[in-house]
Formats: structure tokens, sequence, C-alpha cells
């Protein structure tokens, strides 16, 4: 799988995530998301999003998920 092709399922999954969420409070919202990534994705998942969004991705990224990247990144 391409770089490309994988960092846009990664985008994808966390938006799916986020929207999940999204009728939470919005700090909860990206809380709860911040914490699903975290549980459950495997650690180059992560490393993944966060290099996507390094390179200028984040606007791909739900709202809630860009504050979730935030909260995770500053772990």
């Amino acid at each position: 799988m391409s770089h490309t092709n994988h960092a846009k399922d990664l985008v994808r999954m966390a938006n799916q995530i986020a929207v999940h969420f999204a009728t939470y409070p919005h700090d909860e919202a990206v809380t709860e998301t911040a914490t699903h990534i975290r549980k459950f994705w495997d650690p180059r998942m992560r490393a993944g999003l966060f290099a996507h969004v390094q390179a200028g991705g984040e606007a791909d990224l739900h709202e809630v998920a860009r504050g979730a990247v935030g909260v995770l990144q500053a772990r």
C-alpha cells in the first residue's frame, strides 16, 4: 500500500471516529476520539496520522479529529 493511500485510510478512520463522537460536547468529543485512537490504534497508525498532519494534511481531518491529534501529540 502506498504512503498516500495509507494516509487517506488513516484520515478516513479518524474522521469516522470523530463523526461518531461529534454529537457530544466538543471537548468531550475530542477527548473520546483521542482515547479511542490511543487505545485501539497501533502505534504505527498513530505515527502515520501524526506524520500526515505534520506534512500539512490537517485540513483533511474533521475538527474533532484535529483536536484529538493535538491531545495525543501533547502526551
